[in-house]
């Protein structure tokens, strides 16, 4: 008997141990040697990026990829999707009023649809969609989506703009939400992910399609900055994940460029571009 609880718990330490290396080798990640990239850039930071036919995690910085900060601007990805499923905006053409209030950037003092407001980063109209939708259905969606860490009680117009340091989402978190909307595996319908990844679309070329969105939070102490998206080619998807910083006080006139510059420069580097 002795022997059979010794077999047993061996048994089940070994089943254990290979769980967690499976677990292990799903998010294991290759890093590349472009993290000079970021300091030649005057920036801390990383790159993620996740192979579709490769399977396989790549990122200048294993700490960096678990680390959660607020999503800012990149949240208008999950946002959309939301609003558009539930039917609090019609489509990406239906207009919504400026209702004539000064706002941090003159070219948000407009009216605006989706579309638009999707690719001039518009607070307000998201904001607008946030008392819409309500937050119930962020908490339900949130968790439905396994997107960040699911707080939104940084308040129901702020919680994803570092409002609290309330909602907050990793690179390799990023790469996961990506990846399941792009197989549409979410709980999305198909009117809606039609309309959404149209709106999503930064560029298309004969060779490729790039989805994509910026976001930047202004976080004591760091200013942070995001490119997330993906880019889908003829025989492969590449989904990607961009995070740079800055301390609040440096100025730094070119820092939204960097997200997108740095970007570019490792994918084309990875023959991606």
């Amino acid at each position: 008997m002795k022997y059979l609880r010794k077999e047993a718990y061996t048994s089940k330490l070994l089943s254990t141990l290979l769980l967690g290396l499976l677990s292990l080798g799903t998010y294991a990640q290759e890093v590349l040697p472009y993290s000079g990239y970021f300091q030649e850039a005057g920036v801390e930071g990383s790159f993620s990026l996740y192979d579709l036919k490769q399977k396989k995690y790549y990122t200048t910085s294993r700490a960096e990829f678990t680390k959660g900060t607020s999503p800012a601007s990149t949240f208008k990805i999950p946002n959309t999707f939301i609003a558009l499923e539930e039917k609090v905006i019609r489509d990406e053409n239906e207009v919504l009023k400026w209702d004539g209030t000064p706002k941090w950037l003159k070219a948000w003092e407009q009216d605006y649809d989706l579309k638009n407001a999707y690719k001039n980063s518009t607070v307000w109209f998201y904001q607008e969609l946030a008392r819409r939708i309500g937050p119930d259905k962020y908490r339900s969606y949130l968790k439905k989506l396994d997107y960040g860490n699911q707080d939104i009680s940084g308040g129901l117009t702020e919680f994803w703009l570092g409002s609290g340091n309330s909602l907050k989402i990793s690179p390799k978190n990023q790469l996961e939400f990506l990846q399941k909307l792009q197989a549409e595996t979410l709980p999305f319908s198909p009117s809606t992910y039609r309309i959404g990844k149209e709106v999503m679309v930064e560029e298309r070329t004969p060779t490729y399609t790039l989805r994509a969105k910026t976001g930047w939070a202004d976080i004591e102490p760091k200013d942070v900055g995001w490119y997330v998206g993906y880019l889908e080619t003829a025989d492969n998807v590449y989904f990607f994940a961009t995070r740079i910083y800055k301390p609040r006080q440096q100025q730094m006139d070119d820092f939204g460029a960097k997200r997108k510059e740095l970007t570019r420069r490792i994918l084309s580097e990875l023959k991606v571009l």
